[in-house]
């Protein structure tokens, strides 16, 4: 079994709002996806899928998005991104894929999950330029981070019954924006992957300061 992640499949079989309005990289991207996704992932592998996942705005505009995920290969586990307005509550999404038989996904929010070799935790996270209303990216920045020390201590709770498994976390905004590194480094934390960036990878990646 093998562990994969992707993240900002910004899907939209349920709206119409097409990715390829945003340059030629985009279009017909689903079905590149769906053709790499089933040549590479396996039915008994992981797919971390860290946000942005549809442009639904509620679960009902978003299940054209989930069924299309539930429908590839391998376990998914699904996070909440920027985007991704749909996202109320864990139980409400869970609930909403039980009754509609979506059977591969599971949600990573507040939580940590067990799987094979490492314990997995994350959060959204958030950026300090996301909206204009400063006080209100403080006040959401603090909440993430607040989430990401929760997730990881329920991660502590796996670890102390499988002690030689490594913990990672998965996040939408990379840990750097914000500073979310202290708290990995606090907690130990060797690998975290996360997404938001689309192709400005390379220009964070080398005017990062943390």
């Amino acid at each position: 079994m093998s562990i994969y992640a992707i993240s900002d499949l910004h899907l939209s079989y349920g709206v119409d709002k097409p990715m390829n309005v945003f340059g030629k990289v985009w279009q017909d991207y689903e079905k590149k996806i769906e053709k790499n996704w089933k040549e590479t992932v396996k039915e008994n592998d992981i797919v971390i899928i860290p946000g942005d996942i549809s442009w639904g705005i509620n679960l009902e505009e978003a299940l054209p998005d989930f069924k299309f995920i539930n429908d590839l290969p391998g376990n998914k586990i699904l996070m909440r991104g920027n985007h991704d307005y749909y996202f109320s509550t864990k139980t409400k999404l869970e609930n909403f894929f039980k009754e509609n038989n979506l059977n591969s996904l599971s949600v990573l929010h507040n939580n940590a999950i067990d799987i094979q070799e490492y314990i997995l935790c994350g959060t959204r996270g958030w950026g300090n330029t996301e909206i204009s209303d400063k006080k209100l990216d403080k006040k959401i920045i603090e909440r993430e981070r607040l989430r990401l020390k929760m997730s990881l201590d329920e991660g502590l709770k796996i670890k102390k019954r499988f002690p030689q498994k490594d913990i990672i976390v998965a996040m939408h905004f990379p840990p750097f924006i914000s500073n979310y590194t202290e708290i990995l480094k606090q907690y130990n934390v060797k690998k975290c992957i996360y997404g938001h960036l689309h192709r400005l990878w390379t220009f964070y990646g080398k005017n990062r300061n943390n």
